[in-house]
């Protein structure tokens, strides 16, 4: 994935400038696209937190359970109808005008949007009434489904249009908006989890309409580059190219909250999803790293200069100096947090810490085989942890409940990043 370079000073996003001081340093660091994004997804983990918290402070763990299945529901969808285009529109529509852009992604959603809206109004009308939740929760998750997809391809065309300061506002003004109508569902002491779930909607539905409304307004820059009859094919094939890893990914991290209910109960998916969403963001700076520097790493490999052992390395450190730190803290803090419904779920807490380190190590791992364009590699890895994970869950839960789902993710997301560690160490580092 490149970056735009329309904000990126000629001295380098963390070099000393020529001249201003630290104060000039620190505005330049804080226009960085690299450091904008980080900023956009670290804000996100703290409102899962917050959200997190809340939720299990108002909702049975049931509820708990039926909302984190709907989520995951979403986050599924979403990957299906962007088909991997996340990376491939940025590598191809580097520095166009936004409303190109826009105009550009929305022709490569079109068909996928419209296959899944159909696909939602199937299955309302002929899965059986036990396994529909009802008309209206049913176009409530569609709908969600399509403002994720649609704010995931924001963060794409931000990225290649070079508008990342407009893209973190949006986290800023949906963070800001969420929270607010949470708070106000937990003072109220709403218990009904479509109501939890409609604020998820409204709060990504406003930013992300203003802003492509916005940006389709925005003349175009006199050095735009112009948009090629060609280009949406490209992205297209490239994209398909990564959706296995994409979609691999998404299920190993959520397919457990999918098991779950089918072998145990939503019980025991509330409890499991109360821990398993302050875990992942143990993950989440790992996944920013690797980001936004992707770009960097493959102009590096392109260049002969890329090392990955130094790489691996300092990621190997911060997680044996962060891991014990969050497995000691969250261990303490869940019965005070969430309650005594909770207690059961502090048995999970060191596997499903644990795990969050492994998959963090994971994500910066196949950066690197991206950077290297080894794009068939990652989707294996992904691809493998995918299937280990699943028969962990199949052969654990019934026996073992929501511990063998978090052992279940310990050993996918292992194994995902043995087989990352072995191709990353083994390809080789020049192009």
């Amino acid at each position: 994935m490149s970056e735009v370079q329309v904000d990126r000073p000629q001295a380098g996003p963390l070099s000393p400038p020529r001249q201003g001081g630290p104060v000039t340093w620190v505005r330049t660091l804080l226009r960085e696209p690299t450091v904008l994004l980080l900023a956009s997804q670290v804000l996100t983990g703290v409102v899962a937190l917050a959200a997190n918290i809340l939720m299990v402070r108002s909702l049975t763990p049931t509820h708990r359970g039926e909302v984190a299945l709907l989520l995951q529901v979403v986050y599924l969808a979403t990957q299906v109808m962007l088909l991997g285009t996340e990376r491939s529109f940025v590598a191809s529509y580097h520095n166009v005008a936004p409303a190109s852009a826009v105009r550009a992604y929305a022709r490569l959603l079109a068909v996928p949007c419209c296959l899944f809206l159909t696909a939602a109004l199937i299955w309302w009308m002929a899965a059986p009434e036990r396994l529909t939740p009802g008309a209206a929760v049913c176009a409530m998750v569609a709908w969600f489904a399509l403002i994720e997809t649609t704010g995931l391809a924001t963060r794409s065309i931000a990225i290649a249009v070079g508008r990342t300061r407009d893209f973190l506002l949006s986290r800023v003004i949906e963070a800001l908006l969420l929270l607010t109508m949470l708070i106000g569902l937990y003072l109220a002491g709403a218990g009904n989890p479509a109501a939890w779930l409609l604020a998820y909607l409204i709060a990504g539905a406003v930013p992300t309409v203003a802003y492509l409304v916005f940006w389709l307004r925005l003349p175009p820059a006199a050095d735009a580059v112009p948009v090629r009859p060609e280009q949406n094919r490209l992205v297209r094939r490239e994209g398909l190219a990564l959706f296995p890893a994409a979609i691999s990914n998404m299920a190993m991290l959520r397919v457990d909250r999918l098991v779950i209910p089918a072998l145990a109960s939503t019980a025991a998916l509330g409890l499991y999803a109360s821990v398993a969403t302050m875990t992942e963001l143990l993950a989440w700076p790992l996944r920013a790293y690797a980001d936004s520097r992707l770009g960097r790493w493959r102009s590096a490999h392109q260049e002969g200069t890329l090392r990955t052992r130094p790489i691996m390395t300092a990621v190997g450190l911060y997680v044996l100096a962060v891991v014990p730190i969050a497995a000691g803290s969250l261990y303490l803090l869940i019965v005070p947090l969430f309650g005594e419904q909770y207690a059961e779920a502090v048995s999970i807490v060191v596997p499903l810490v644990v795990a969050a380190g492994l998959y963090g190590i994971s994500r910066v791992a196949l950066g690197l085989l991206i950077a290297k364009g080894h794009a068939k590699l990652v989707s294996a890895a992904e691809i493998t942890g995918f299937v280990v994970s699943f028969a962990a869950y199949v052969l654990l839960i019934p026996r073992l409940g929501i511990l063998g789902a978090a052992w279940g993710s310990l050993a996918g997301y292992a194994t995902c990043l043995v087989f990352a560690l072995v191709t990353t160490v083994t390809t080789r580092d020049r192009a």
